[in-house]
């Protein structure tokens, strides 16, 4: 076998590391996240400045609950209300990971295996034949 172990060979982890890059991934739930950056926030807070529908929003914020990355609360003063905020813990588990995988200290040389290196042309020293 060619590849060497990597710190996602691990199938169950890299799973789990697309699943919340998918979650994530969509604009509006990126928005929504970059919107509760700011503070807590209540939906209709939010549809006004993102100048989203308050049932996409709902959406949005149900899929990144489940998630575990926003926390809801209920107004103590009038339970209509529930207000938005980032887990924090979740946070840093996302900085974590992301920054596990995506650090630039994992870079390393390699010689590639294929094709034997006798055989070895550099791209910049290859010419391709006229047809």
């Amino acid at each position: 076998m060619f590849g060497a172990v990597t710190a996602f060979d691990n199938p169950v982890r890299a799973h789990d590391l697309a699943r919340r890059l998918k979650i994530i991934g969509e604009p509006n739930r990126l928005r929504i996240l970059d919107l509760l950056m700011q503070g807590e926030q209540c939906n209709c807070e939010m549809g006004e400045t993102l100048g989203m529908a308050a049932n996409l929003i709902s959406h949005h914020l149900s899929v990144l609950q489940k998630e575990g990355l926003v926390d809801a609360r209920r107004d103590p003063d009038d339970a209509r209300w529930i207000h938005y905020s980032i887990n924090r813990a979740a946070l840093d588990g996302l900085n974590q990971a992301f920054g596990a995988f995506f650090d630039p200290a994992r870079i390393q040389p390699r010689h590639p295996a294929c094709p034997p290196v006798s055989s070895f042309i550099p791209v910049q020293d290859a010419r391709v034949a006229p047809r």
